[in-house]
């Protein structure tokens, strides 16, 4: 069964259920990628008549496929990229666990012995379930015909853990996951938080793997470690808020929002819905190409328009003369919006 999951911020306010909200923290070297599933969620678990057990194990699996897969470069995944996690054992009670995510779209599979499951109680463990096996995660880069496929055996008391295990022995990447699953009556929720530190040379440097104990990557680490499940739950809780809640005290965190597919905006407007789509821009900043959506023009007309409702001038030591720029800025462009300044002190030199 498979449903979309388009990664468009399209609502005014903020991010919520069923879409991938990607930030990078330049100055820490570091990307992550937070999303939270409910509808998505149910309308695949409800395709099959699974128990509660295998429920939640499919659920926590399908958040990290959209984590990891929601890793996939824009070009890849527009020419028909697709990252597939499979979970494989030979004489455990989950005989093979499969999921992928392709264009924005998930999947997931689940085949299971049903009399050993029944022997395991409510809650049974990673290695009760799976008795060993391995993890094999696979990146089809269908533009360039090429595929990467990476495996590692299933160690840990989570697929989180078993999956940061794979970006470490095959990607050679330091990765935090966390992931949290919960039931509310019939309604299943899961979140999952995916942060890594990228080296900044990766061509003639040393490689960051080399160096756990790297300060920037120790900084970013400890920070997203600290995230609890009923955050990465909460729908009342918008993802920016939960990254603001994490990293709020760094420089600069960039949220980088990403067109749908156009597919996915013809079923959209089908459905009703009318999603805006903005092209992705650029500007230079030291030599690298930035991406960014122009959130106050649209071809679709002012109606399409995001609102502006406060805007927060960050520490500086020209604060004030911000303040005012940024109003004359609002005022122009005939947008109400307050302007305050950041309650956080300015410590430059």
């Amino acid at each position: 069964m498979s449903d979309a999951m388009p990664e468009q911020i399209t609502d005014p306010g903020e991010t919520g259920f069923d879409r991938i909200l990607r930030f990078t923290i330049p100055d820490r070297d570091a990307r992550g990628r937070v999303v939270r599933i409910g509808p998505v969620l149910n309308t695949i678990l409800a395709a099959h008549a699974y128990p509660g057990a295998v429920k939640r194990l499919l659920a926590e699996a399908l958040v990290i496929t959209a984590l990891i897969g929601s890793l996939l470069k824009d070009d890849t995944v527009e020419s028909g990229g697709q990252l597939t996690m499979q979970a494989q054992t030979d004489g455990g009670v989950i005989e093979l666990l499969v999921c992928d995510y392709r264009a924005g779209e998930l999947r997931g599979h689940v085949r299971f012995d049903h009399s050993k499951l029944d022997d395991l109680g409510p809650n049974p463990s990673l290695l009760a379930l799976f008795d060993g096996g391995y993890l094999a995660i696979t990146f089809d880069l269908v533009g360039t015909g090429k595929r990467y496929q990476g495996i590692v055996p299933l160690e840990g008391d989570s697929l989180a853990k078993a999956c940061a295990l794979y970006f470490f022995q095959s990607e050679q990447v330091p990765t935090l996951l966390r992931v949290a699953v919960g039931l509310e009556g019939d309604a299943w929720t899961a979140g999952g938080l995916l942060v890594q530190h990228l080296p900044d040379g990766e061509e003639g440097r040393e490689r960051l793997h080399a160096q756990l104990d790297h300060p920037e990557w120790e900084h970013v680490a400890a920070l997203a470690g600290s995230t609890h499940d009923a955050e990465l739950l909460d729908p009342g809780l918008g993802l920016e808020s939960l990254v603001w809640r994490l990293f709020h005290e760094e420089r600069e965190v960039r949220i980088v929002a990403i067109p749908p597919n156009a597919e996915l905006v013809r079923e959209g407007r089908t459905a009703g819905e009318l999603r805006p789509v903005r092209d992705r821009k650029t500007f230079l900043r030291g030599g690298t190409p930035v991406p960014y959506l122009d959130l106050f023009a649209h071809p679709e007309g002012d109606a399409f328009r995001l609102p502006v409702l406060r805007v927060i001038i960050g520490p500086h030591p020209q604060s004030q003369l911000r303040r005012i720029a940024v109003e004359e800025i609002l005022r122009t462009r005939g947008l109400e919006a307050e302007v305050v300044l950041s309650n956080i002190p300015y410590v430059g030199g």
